[in-house]
């Protein structure tokens, strides 16, 4: 979960595996919008002395849609290279990193970034340098410091990072994996045990962040800012991929797997947990391959989700309106597909048209919350996910509820939910690093020194 670990083949390729995407007007900048997506996921901290990076033969992809069509009318770019400073050593680093210039660290890497706007593209930046990772208190003694300088500028008002971060997804994957069972709820499961706390099954987990800061004007359809949340300019669609050129060839010379060919793309992801609970396993890959406009074959898994069946079977007596209702999910396809339409939540929307697409929507004329809820639109803060995603929303809480029948009355006011749509939760919060009230907005790595291997329960 999110999409950490979402489809058998993109498992198999953690460096290409995109983990979450988010995308929402900057709290501290309101006239510029944040798109994070991240990749590699469950990264162990002291996974060394090959500490994780991102892939040098992998095309890292933002895309954003803005012309209701659900393709993708921007997209930005990111390419890496690593360089290795002195080959007689196994070592990542051979004494103390105290900048990211340092030439203690034995394996730095470079990026460069390119936007794309319909077909035409334009170098924003080359050889930008991405942090360590966090390798422990004497080989990064001041990792915050390394971080910092690892954010840079492009052009004015545009910022742009890419390097390790603590994961800011949570999620209790031990237990919802383990036959759909919700620790706050497990005494109502079929299979009942005593209620207990959530457990974050990402805590102590890093990933690779790609965060880009840039001014709204620089995703619109017409290059403004629009002030009117009703506008349908005011509306754009983010998505995040990774694609691999589509032919290996293993070279004997060098002792590694050579990428030819043009690129392919092997992963993407928009609203979190779309791949991973809404699509049947047998159509995970290909899913994966395909761009969002294409996704009006998988509506019939959104209409009618598999989870809000099996909510009823795996909670006897808990769900007995949603066990009743046979209408297709309408609220589901709204919020997943094509965005919310003028109506149906007073003095908001986020609606692209009406092409069913796996996208992020976020409506950039709503400004930041005074006061931000993480459980988002469905608590009234409309800053917060499914108007968008801030790295803090408690997607899965949001998600859970919604599916479990909460949102239903939105489009069909006849339902009247199940009390116990109100209250579904995982039970988890951030339990890595604190989230930042800055770019790039997620905490920093847990450390490989400081962190301790996790005791597996029997």
């Amino acid at each position: 979960m999110s999409s950490h670990r979402e489809a058998p083949e993109i498992s198999k390729d953690p460096v290409a595996d995109n983990t979450d995407v988010y995308a929402f007007v900057s709290p501290d900048k309101p006239d510029t919008v944040t798109l994070i997506a991240n990749f590699i996921p469950f990264q162990n901290p002291f996974g060394g002395p090959n500490f994780y990076e991102f892939g040098d033969d992998v095309l890292y992809q933002i895309h954003i849609s803005n012309s209701g069509t659900g393709k993708a009318d921007i997209s930005y770019q990111f390419r890496f290279r690593a360089e290795i400073r002195n080959k007689k050593t196994f070592l990542y680093n051979t004494g103390p990193i105290t900048s990211i210039k340092d030439p203690a660290w034995n394996r730095p890497q470079y990026y460069s970034v390119t936007r794309v706007e319909r077909g035409r593209s334009r170098v924003l930046a080359r050889n930008l340098a991405a942090p360590p990772v966090n390798v422990g208190v004497r080989g990064t003694p001041d990792y915050a410091k390394l971080a910092r300088q690892g954010i840079h500028t492009i052009g004015t008002n545009r910022k742009v990072f890419a390097g390790q971060r603590a994961d800011g997804f949570f999620a209790d994957l031990g237990s919802i994996f383990d036959l759909g069972t919700l620790r706050p709820f497990q005494m109502a499961h079929l299979i009942p045990s005593a209620a207990a706390m959530g457990v974050n099954g990402l805590q102590g987990s890093n990933v690779h962040t790609i965060a880009l800061q840039v001014p709204i004007r620089d995703l619109t359809r017409d290059g403004t800012r629009p002030t009117d949340v009703l506008d349908p300019k005011s509306v754009i669609g983010v998505y995040a991929s990774a694609s691999r050129q589509s032919s290996r060839i293993l070279d004997d010379q060098l002792g590694i797997p050579v990428w030819h060919g043009p690129y392919k793309q092997v992963s993407r992801l928009g609203n979190p947990l779309f791949n991973e609970v809404i699509v049947p396993m047998a159509d995970k890959d290909r899913w994966n391959v395909l761009p969002p406009h294409l996704d009006k074959q998988f509506a019939q898994y959104v209409t009618k989700p598999e989870l809000g069946g099996l909510l009823p079977v795996l909670y006897p007596g808990v769900f007995p309106r949603l066990a009743a209702y046979k209408k297709p999910r309408a609220d589901l396809a709204a919020i997943l597909l094509t965005g919310i339409p003028k109506g149906v939540v007073p003095g908001f929307q986020n609606y692209t048209g009406p092409v069913q697409a796996d996208l992020l929507r976020l409506n950039v004329a709503v400004p930041p919350s005074d006061s931000p809820n993480p459980l988002g639109l469905v608590a009234g803060d409309a800053a917060g996910f499914p108007n968008g995603r801030r790295v803090f929303d408690d997607v899965v809480t949001v998600e859970l509820r919604a599916v479990a029948g909460l949102t239903i009355p939105l489009v069909d006011p006849s339902f009247t939910p199940d009390d116990a749509a109100g209250a579904i939760k995982d039970g988890t919060s951030n339990t890595n690093a604190d989230y930042l009230s800055w770019f790039p907005y997620l905490g920093n790595p847990a450390g490989g020194y400081q962190s301790k291997p996790g005791r597996p329960a029997a």
